[in-house]
């Protein structure tokens, strides 16, 4: 056997063990769960039929080769009776209320019509030993969630779904198929016995949420996220959704920071919660305290009956001081190895002071734009949440600077934020304090760091292999690189370029004939943070959604399922994976959250520089993104987030900062979005003076795709790319053709009129060839690629598309009119054909159908068109008893010039003779 061939059964179980680690138990009551052998149970609700495995968006689209849901797994279950006559009475209601697909991109519905409970229905749950409720929902890219019924909340259908069944089931089990915490004050008016948050699992999802149901996995996530009361009780809900501005008011004071110190009455389910099928026992002491770290002996037992995990969850609690901090913030965690009834496990923990330390942006203490430890006594607890964890020690710090930073990227707008004062009686008030404005000003500081230019040799005949080889300097081999390629070598080309894996998301680097005239590969990325996206159909694995990850707290795990991942990659020649997302859970509605982790930093940083460690093992540089304050999907660039400096480098920032200086993150995504004023794109202290000079990161940085970027005073504009190279943001992603200036970007005029230098483009060129050295396409260029390699990446599974032979139709230089000969086409039920089209027009096209079928008038034969993996419309026509028709839709391709067009054909007997597409002008 090939040796470097993905190993798809130790994949596909490495992802069902995450999924299972990732599902937090919430209720428990009379050990409703797991589900004893022999038991009947009674499954409702559709989303049981239809399983949500990721959310929307481009984290979301991976051509799975099979998704499990949770009503699969349970079928396979040995010793479990599911109701056949419910889910005969759910599949007859099914087909009468499909699935509704929603209009694509932003505009798919978070959640799916329910179907009403009839008393036959409850009859089942009345003879059956249990009732399993299944509910749905979903949220997305550019699709914010909103505190309605059938979003936030659940439907009235669903509340009374889960109340009847309550009322005569003798046990309920509500099972939670979500993307992120959604509203639960139905718990406490319905009382159903068990809750179990499953999230979106990918394709493995539904057998790692039966293994727990069943208990072959004992219950062992932990909430990632606090559960409050009403959405009105988090503090970020008053500004967010705003289009254009929201204020960060609570400031450091994010999630179980706030409801920890100002409002534990708030909170239903507290951060780090969730239960288990045993018991255990913690005992904790402090080991050592150095003057850089603290190392903690935790000693774990299992005291209950079953086989399970722990998760030991260290807290502090910090003076309050000058600055004023939290009642407790994590600085550190484990998961045990399974344990036995009986059987302990000793974890030694060890804490950086650093992860301690509190940012001084004001100089209230002295040292301003400094980490520092404030004088007092600093109160250690350990426990499995935030708010069972009990003290386990105390030790007393002198003031000290624990690092020198300098201000960057502070507000230039005044507001107030919230601030902790410790009363007498032992409580928290808040108050609120002004927020200190940016002093230094960042293009001074450019100014004043301008990166030398190197003269312009011409080729020397040096090529790119002769850096890695050590024969040349990249200095050397830089200097080669004209001015018209530095220029174009800043442009990404995408999406679905030719020049690179087919359906991915850009081609970078050797993007120009000048460029690979030097050796330069053409680098591949792709989305996303759900599993590889490539939309000309090709399959691959869709993974947990990020939330799910978060909630293992299980770094080891995470780590080996995403060394899959980098090697999945590496044989599809990709270089980088537009992932993992790293953003905060700032507020529940965020559409998003399902790609991001948590609403805490540290764990956001842990389990994210563990995906970054795996998948550089194959030589991945992945993108973590979206750096930063990418906190809501409405207004996402227009937006402009007014954060303090505190709140960025302790919470919004300090994420990327772990994957960075722990995993070696090498590329970057910046957002579409303002932060302070400046659309992050072009930040130079972002992009420069925190990423680079503070954390050493020596990568890439990349926009998000079409980002828009601004000169400070003035809105962002599309042809507005200068001030990206002078942030060193060194690539702009995408255009259809790097060298040809599509956009009409101002980088050549805005070099030539003295506003950037030739040598901050031969400085962001320097970086992308640096990445590029490092990643699998360099060797694959100079046949550096062992032969079995090679044999595993041009190997295709049976079932799966041959992107290579994909059929290619460029539109008439004239007409602009694609035309797709019906003889390309394999018209047969089940089939798919996928046709790669290149189009210069952007915008609607008439899709013509010439066809016909013998069969009558009666007959149903829907065609399903997909443009770039999604699901635009179906074509649905009746028999012509052998008549050629025509049929007409509209079908946009506004963005980009390189497409796949899918047609999914429904049915037999159908003869399609062409297919034209005419452009709308």
């Amino acid at each position: 056997m090939n040796s470097y061939k993905l190993d798809l059964e130790k994949y596909a179980a490495l992802a069902r063990q995450a999924v299972a680690e990732g599902c937090v138990l919430l209720e428990n009551e009379g050990q409703a769960l797991p589900l004893r052998d022999g038991e009947r149970v009674a499954v409702f609700g559709r989303m049981a039929f239809h399983y949500y495995k990721s959310g929307l968006g481009s984290g979301g689209w991976v051509n799975t080769r099979y998704v499990v849901g949770i009503l699969d797994a349970l079928k396979e279950c040995e010793g479990i009776h599911l109701d056949e006559k419910l889910m005969g009475i759910y599949e007859d209601w099914i087909m009468e209320n499909p699935y509704d697909e929603g209009q694509g991109w932003g505009r798919v519905p978070w959640c799916q019509k329910e179907m009403d409970v009839t008393e036959e229905m409850l009859d089942c749950a009345r003879r059956d030993d249990v009732s399993l409720v299944v509910i749905g929902r979903t949220a997305g890219e550019d699709q914010d969630n909103n505190a309605k019924a059938g979003s936030y909340c659940l439907t009235e259908t669903e509340e009374d779904m889960i109340r009847r069944v309550c009322e005569v089931s003798e046990r309920t089990v509500v099972v939670l198929n979500v993307g992120n915490i959604i509203d639960m004050s139905w718990v406490e008016k319905y009382r159903p016995q068990a809750v179990l948050y499953v999230w979106q699992g990918g394709q493995e999802g539904g057998n790692g949420v039966a293994d727990v149901l069943t208990g072959k996995v004992c219950a062992c996530g932990k909430l990632t996220d606090t559960i409050a009361a009403d959405i009105k009780d988090y503090p970020s809900t008053e500004n967010f959704g705003d289009p254009f501005k929201n204020y960060y008011k609570e400031d450091i004071y994010v999630g179980y920071r706030y409801f920890e110190t100002f409002a534990k009455d708030k909170v239903l389910y507290p951060f780090g919660y969730g239960l288990s099928y045993t018991t255990f026992e913690m005992k904790a002491e402090v080991l050592k305290n150095t003057g850089d770290e603290i190392t903690l002996s935790v000693t774990v037992s299992n005291t209950g009956e079953v086989r399970g995990k722990e998760v030991v969850q260290v807290y502090v609690k910090v003076p309050q001081g000058k600055l004023g901090n939290p009642a407790r913030k994590l600085i550190g965690f484990a998961k045990t190895k399974e344990l036995a009834p009986g059987e302990q496990e000793e974890i030694c923990i060890v804490i950086p002071k650093y992860d301690i330390a509190s940012y001084d942006d004001s100089g209230v203490t002295g040292h301003k734009s400094c980490y520092v430890l404030e004088e007092g006594c600093y109160e250690i607890f350990v426990g499995s949440d935030v708010r069972s964890a009990v003290s386990v020690g105390c030790y007393e710090e002198e003031f000290r600077v624990i690092e020198e930073l300098e201000e960057a990227y502070a507000p230039v707008e005044k507001f107030q934020r919230m601030k902790a004062v410790l009363l007498p009686d032992g409580t928290y008030q808040a108050v609120t304090e002004d927020v200190p404005v940016r002093t230094i000003d960042p293009q001074e500081r450019r100014a004043n760091e301008m990166p030398e230019t190197l003269d312009y040799t011409g080729d020397k005949g040096y090529k790119l292999v002769d850096v890695l080889d050590k024969k040349v300097s990249m200095e050397e081999f830089v200097a080669q690189i004209s001015e018209e390629d530095l220029i174009a070598m800043f442009r990404g080309e995408g999406m679905c370029s030719p020049k690179v894996t087919a359906g991915t998301a850009a081609a970078f680097g050797g993007v120009t004939d000048g460029l690979t005239a030097l050796g330069i590969p053409v680098g591949c990325c792709s989305d996303g943070p759900s599993g590889i996206r490539m939309d000309c159909g090709t399959k691959a694995f869709s993974l947990p959604n990020g939330t799910s990850f978060g909630c293992t707290f299980n770094v080891e795990l995470v780590g080996a399922l995403y060394e899959m991942t980098g090697k999945e990659l590496r044989l599809n020649k990709i270089d980088s994976l537009l992932g993992p997302g790293m953003n905060i859970h700032r507020n529940p509605l965020n559409g998003r959250n399902f790609e991001y982790i948590s609403e805490d930093p540290i764990l956001t940083g842990r389990i994210c520089a563990a995906q970054v460690k795996a998948m550089a093992k194959s030589g991945i540089g992945s993108t973590i993104k979206h750096f930063c304050g990418n906190n809501q999907e409405v207004g996402r660039s227009t937006s402009d987030s007014v954060i303090s400096e505190r709140a960025l480098r302790e919470i919004y920032l300090k994420g990327f900062e772990i994957a960075v200086k722990e995993g070696g993150a090498r590329s970057v995504m910046t957002t579409y979005g303002s932060v302070n004023g400046l659309w992050t794109a072009g930040s130079y202290d972002l992009c420069t003076t925190i990423l680079r000079k503070e954390w050493g990161f020596d990568g890439i940085v990349m926009t998000d795709w079409w980002a828009k970027s601004n000169y400070e005073g003035h809105q962002a504009e599309a042809p507005v790319k200068a001030p990206m190279v002078a942030a060193q943001n060194d690539i702009y992603m995408v255009v259809s053709d790097a060298k040809a200036n599509p956009e009409n970007d101002d980088v050549e005029e805005m070099l030539h009129a003295g506003k950037i230098t030739l040598g901050e483009l031969q400085r962001n060129a320097a970086n992308i060839l640096g990445f590029l050295l490092k990643s699998p396409s360099v060797l694959l260029l100079t046949d550096r690629i062992c032969k079995e390699e090679l044999e595993a990446m041009n190997t295709k599974e049976e079932d799966d598309v041959d992107a290579g032979s994909l059929v290619s139709i460029e539109s008439d230089s004239v007409t602009q009119k694609i035309v797709i000969d019906g003889a390309l086409l394999h018209p047969a039920k089940g089939k798919a054909d996928v046709i790669a089209v290149t189009n210069e027009f952007m915008g609607d096209f008439t899709m013509k159908f010439t066809l016909k079928s013998d069969l009558g008038e009666l007959a149903q034969l829907p065609v399903s068109v997909f443009l770039d993996n999604i699901h635009k419309m179906t074509v649905s026509v009746q028999g012509t008893n052998g008549k050629w028709v025509e049929e007409s839709r509209i079908l946009n391709m506004g963005f980009g010039h390189n497409h796949y067009i899918k047609f999914y054909y429904g049915a037999d007997n159908l003869e399609i003779k062409e297919i034209v597409l005419t452009p709308n002008r």
